[in-house]
């Protein structure tokens, strides 16, 4: 497992439609906090959306947290998807039902290109159920030199509905 020397702020996209969605989230939440030579430092509420890609599928449920971590980006991944496996995630088709979905969003600003990663992801300024998480717990992070509320606030035309506790 490869380590950074300072910690690095990381933000995490989560999502399911699968298998009680909500407890999954709330289960994986849990677990980030438990990533090595990381800690969860801050969580967005949760939030229901249409799925991407098929609709012939149960809507989402989403969130962001924020950890903070000595891990590298690729061992972040590696981590992430680990974690998705514990969940029993099957990958059967592009954008399907999942039970577990994690996405590194943002890593401490770096900006990444390899077949494995990039960063930031390039789906999240698109992505109306990852960025008003976001702004929740980050409201000030800039992507592409604007915050998430400014590019969430683009798209309308995606509904997105915040649960309650």
């Amino acid at each position: 497992m490869t380590e950074r020397q300072r910690p690095a702020l990381a933000y995490i996209g989560l999502g399911s439609n699968l298998e009680a969605p909500r407890d999954q989230l709330e289960r994986a939440l849990s677990a980030l906090g438990s990533l090595p030579l990381s800690e969860c430092v801050a969580r967005s509420s949760l939030y229901t959306s249409a799925p991407v890609g098929p609709q012939d599928q149960p809507d989402f449920i989403n969130a962001v947290a924020a950890i903070r971590t000595r891990l590298s980006p690729l061992a972040l991944l590696d981590q992430l998807q680990a974690l998705e496996q514990r969940h029993r995630r099957v990958r059967n088709r592009h954008w399907g039902p999942r039970t577990l979905d994690l996405d590194l969003l943002w890593y401490a600003g770096l900006e990444r290109h390899s077949p494995r990663l990039t960063l930031p992801h390039p789906q999240m300024r698109h992505r109306r159920f990852v960025l008003e998480p976001l702004a929740e717990i980050a409201p000030t992070l800039s992507i592409d030199g604007q915050s998430p509320l400014t590019l969430a606030a683009r798209l309308s035309d995606q509904t997105l509905t915040r649960l309650t506790p």
